[in-house]
């Protein structure tokens, strides 16, 4: 039912620190994904989809924060549930990728594992839909753009090739997270988006995401501007 990538990134900040970022981006036929699929840190990525299991997820990140790697959690999760056979289970860490596809997920299903990047889906119209998504966020890699951007354009990347193959139905939904190892005076608020319900999720996400980026810079230009009359009082009142 649903199609999405895991990433892990290092870059470094205007300061020249060596910084990590990790994201995932999903979307489905169905209602509120990102409920259920995408879990994010600033250790790690893991998105759990075919017969969700939401502990999958939870769990494999909090052993990823707890220092354990993707590798390692996934596999010894995947060993105690009686229903891996339909389960999907992927994530990247800062070391290592894991990606999973049980053998009783609905065809078309697979998966693709990359350089610190995986991909999987299930209910899929073909395997064209994994390699366009991994092959757009391939292409994008280095650039000097946001990393909740490129993984919209891998999103759309993936549904052009046909995505979910339950045209029937129509009310679908997309998310992403991203997170990091910088500092920041406000988190960036486009790395938090959901369309829970949507026609059209992914273009409705990219509309999301460039009215949260504008917001965003807004509130950096008043943080600035508060700055420099060494008062908090017009930052506060934005909230």
């Amino acid at each position: 039912m649903t199609f999405s990538i895991c990433v892990g990134e290092h870059y470094e900040d205007d300061e020249g620190n060596e910084q990590h970022r990790f994201g995932v981006a999903v979307t489905t036929r169905l209602p509120a994904v990102g409920q259920l699929c995408p879990f994010v840190s600033e250790h790690g990525a893991i998105a759990t989809q075919s017969l969700v299991n939401v502990d999958l997820g939870r769990d494999g990140i909090a052993y990823v924060d707890d220092g354990l790697a993707v590798d390692d959690a996934l596999p010894a999760l995947l060993a105690a549930d009686d229903s891996a056979p339909q389960r999907q289970l992927h994530g990247v860490d800062a070391d290592s990728t894991f990606v999973f596809s049980g053998d009783e997920c609905k065809p078309w299903y697979g998966h693709r594992e990359g350089d610190r990047y995986t991909v999987a889906g299930n209910l899929l119209t073909g395997a064209s839909v994994i390699e366009s998504v991994a092959e757009t966020y391939e292409a994008q890699r280095d650039e000097d753009r946001p990393l909740a951007e490129r993984l919209i354009d891998a999103l759309e990347a993936g549904q052009a090739e046909g995505g979910d193959k339950r045209t029937d139905l129509e009310v679908q939904s997309a998310a992403l997270l991203v997170a990091d190892t910088q500092e920041y005076a406000f988190e960036p608020s486009y790395n938090d988006l959901r369309e829970d319900a949507s026609r059209e999720p992914i273009a409705d996400l990219r509309e999301t995401y460039e009215l949260a980026v504008e917001g965003h810079e807004t509130l950096l230009e008043r943080y600035e501007d508060a700055s420099e009359e060494d008062s908090m009082d017009d930052v506060s009142s934005t909230e």
